[in-house]
C-alpha cells in the first residue's frame, strides 16, 4: 500500500494539470491491470479522466456499492519534487497524501481482496475523479449518474483526526462578483470619478453580515482585487465569495440575498454582476445512511477501531451522490489531518484497519 501510495504522491496532480491528473491514473490502472481488475476511462478534453473498475459479474443484485475518491491536489507544479513522500515515525508526508491518494489506494486495495477471494455480496464499483479541489465541474454529472445506479456509496476522504468518519457535511457556493465604476485622477478630477473598490467595500460588508453561526451559514469575501493606480478613482474591482450552509433551504434565501446586494448600489454610479464559479452540495444524513454508517461502525468496532460520526464544515463529492438519494458515508480513508498545507499528515498505521473496516462493511451490506 506504502510503495503504491509513494508513487501516486511522488506525481505532480493539480486540479488544472491534466496530464499530472492523468499520470496518477495511470499508476492507479496499473494496479488494477496487475490485480486483474476491469477498466475503463471516461475521457475529458480539460481535466483529467474520470477513471472507472469494477469487480463482480452482473446478476440478480447487480446494483453495486460505490468506492469514490478524487485524485487531484490543490498543490502547484513541483510541489512534489520539492515534498516528495517521506514517513517519519508513524506520519506519512507529501501532497494530497491524505486528501485523498491513500484513501484510493485503500479503496483498490479493498477491490482487489475481494477481487482474489470474492465474498462480495453485490459488484463492487470504483470511481475516481480528477477535479474535486475546484469542486468537480467535469466530474460532478459522473459522480451523480454512478450515485443513482449505486446501493450504498463510501467516500474515502481522509478519517477525521479523531478517528472518525464523516456524517454530515455544509453545502458549498463559491461565487465571483465584479464592480464597475469610473476612472478619474484622484487629486485633479476627484469629482468625476466613481470608486469601484468603495462600492466594492459596502458589498462585502453586506455580504458577511449574512452570517448566521447557530444555522451554520457562513460568508467569506476571501479575495479581492481593483483598482488602476493609487491616484485614480478605481473603474473596477472583483470579489470572490465562499458561502456555506447546512440546510438546502438556507442555499436559496442567502443566494437571494447576495443577489440583491449585487443589484443594488451604495457608491451611485456603480454596478455590479455575479458569477457562480462552483458548489458542492451538503451532505444530510437519513435513515438509509445513518443505516450504512451504523454497519459501518460495527466493521471498525471488528478491525479494533472505535469509530463515532463526526460533522465537517468542508465540502466533498460525497454531497453529490447524497443529494440523489443514495446512501453514503464520508471519510472513511485513512486518517490524516492538516490538508492542504505543508504539514499535511496521514497515520500510516490506520491503512489496515481502516481497509478492513470497509471491507467488513462492504461484507455486511444487505442486498434484498
Amino acid at each position: 500500500m506504502l510503495d503504491l501510495l509513494r508513487d501516486v504522491v511522488d506525481t505532480d496532480s493539480g486540479s488544472y494539470d491534466k496530464a499530472g491528473v492523468d499520470a496518477v491514473g495511470a499508476h492507479f490502472e496499473r494496479f488494477l491491470a496487475n490485480h486483474e481488475i476491469e477498466t475503463w476511462r471516461e475521457p475529458h478534453g480539460i481535466f483529467g479522466d474520470a477513471i472507472h473498475a469494477k469487480v463482480g459479474e452482473p446478476g440478480a443484485n447487480e446494483k453495486p456499492i460505490l468506492l469514490m475518491g478524487h485524485r487531484d491536489t490543490v498543490f502547484p507544479k513541483g510541489e512534489a519534487g520539492r515534498r516528495p513522500f517521506t514517513i517519519e515515525g508513524t506520519r506519512a508526508y507529501g501532497p494530497g497524501v491524505s486528501d485523498m491518494k491513500s484513501g484510493i489506494v485503500m479503496n483498490l486495495f479493498v477491490a482487489a481482496a475481494f477481487r482474489k477471494f470474492g465474498g462480495a455480496p453485490c459488484p463492487i464499483k470504483i470511481l475516481i475523479t480528477s477535479d474535486e479541489e475546484i469542486a468537480s465541474p467535469s466530474s460532478r454529472p459522473v459522480i451523480e449518474r454512478e450515485g443513482r445506479a449505486a446501493r450504498a456509496v463510501y467516500n474515502s476522504e481522509p478519517g477525521r483526526p479523531t478517528g472518525n468518519v464523516t456524517t454530515g457535511r455544509k453545502g458549498g457556493v463559491f461565487m465571483r462578483f465584479e464592480v464597475a465604476g469610473k476612472a478619474a485622477h484622484s487629486g485633479g478630477n476627484f469629482t468625476s470619478g466613481i470608486s469601484a473598490i468603495g462600492e466594492l467595500a459596502h458589498k462585502i460588508v453586506a455580504i458577511h453580515a449574512l452570517t448566521d453561526l447557530a444555522k451554520g451559514i457562513t460568508l467569506n469575501v476571501g479575495l479581492i482585487s481593483g483598482g488602476q493606480s493609487v491616484n485614480t478613482t478605481a473603474p473596477h474591482a472583483e470579489g470572490q465569495i465562499d458561502m456555506r450552509y447546512i440546510d438546502p433551504a438556507d442555499r436559496k434565501r442567502t443566494l437571494e440575498a447576495i443577489e440583491k446586494i449585487i443589484a443594488g448600489s451604495t457608491v451611485p454610479g456603480t454596478t455590479a454582476k455575479l458569477h457562480i464559479n462552483g458548489e458542492f452540495l451538503p451532505v444530510v444524513q437519513t435513515e438509509a445512511s445513518k443505516a450504512i454508517f451504523i454497519a459501518y461502525q460495527a466493521s471498525a468496532k471488528d478491525a479494533g477501531l472505535t469509530v463515532d460520526g463526526e460533522f465537517s464544515g468542508g465540502c466533498a463529492d460525497s454531497g453529490f451522490t447524497a443529494s440523489v438519494g443514495t446512501p453514503t458515508i464520508c471519510g472513511v480513508g485513512p486518517v490524516g489531518g492538516n490538508a492542504h498545507t505543508v504539514e499535511e499528515y496521514m497515520e500510516v498505521d490506520t491503512m489496515v484497519p481502516r481497509a478492513q473496516a470497509l471491507a467488513l462493511s462492504i461484507l455486511r451490506t444487505r442486498v434484498d
